[in-house]
């Protein structure tokens, strides 16, 4: 089962909170939220409480829906930070001339996913956090073409 929180129209521009999201992607809950809370970045904090409300999200399925979640096996399956609108503003510049720019908005999405447990994988054989070890085969050096034995001296006089 997925957890997701969205946060919409946030004044930060995609490529800095993709900065951010690259440092939790696939890590345990608990990792994330300590790796955003030590996070330098201006957005860290908005993730952070972002990662909290996915997290009250699987909770709240837990405890309401009826939904077996353990939430200590959570981890961050996607984190995503798309574009969203761009306002459009004017700076004025030399010689009566304005110069455009553009402020960027994000619209940031986290889905949380739980883990398969060990014990349940182990009843039904291999578990799919360790697949079989493939064996390496040898690498073996192809035979090329072979250039034309050269005559020796001896084999010269012979011929005459």
């Amino acid at each position: 089962m997925e957890f997701r929180a969205a946060a919409k129209y946030v004044r930060v521009s995609p490529q800095k909170v993709r900065l951010v999201l690259d440092l939790i992607k696939g890590r345990r809950v608990e990792d994330a939220l300590n790796t955003l809370a030590f996070t330098k970045k201006g957005i860290a904090p908005n993730i952070h409480k972002l990662l909290r409300s996915a997290v009250e999200n699987a909770n709240y399925a837990n405890s309401e829906k009826g939904v077996d979640v353990e939430i200590d096996n959570l981890y961050v399956l996607r984190a995503v930070a798309n574009e969203g609108p761009r306002m459009k503003r004017i700076r004025p510049a030399p010689m009566g001339r304005a110069y455009r720019y553009q402020r960027r908005m994000s619209h940031i999405e986290i889905v949380l996913a739980e883990k398969v447990r060990p014990q349940a994988a182990a009843d039904g054989g291999e578990t799919p956090a360790r697949p079989a070890a493939r064996k390496k085969t040898p690498v073996r050096k192809t035979a090329g073409k072979k250039s034309p034995a050269k005559k020796t001296a001896g084999a010269k006089k012979k011929k005459k």
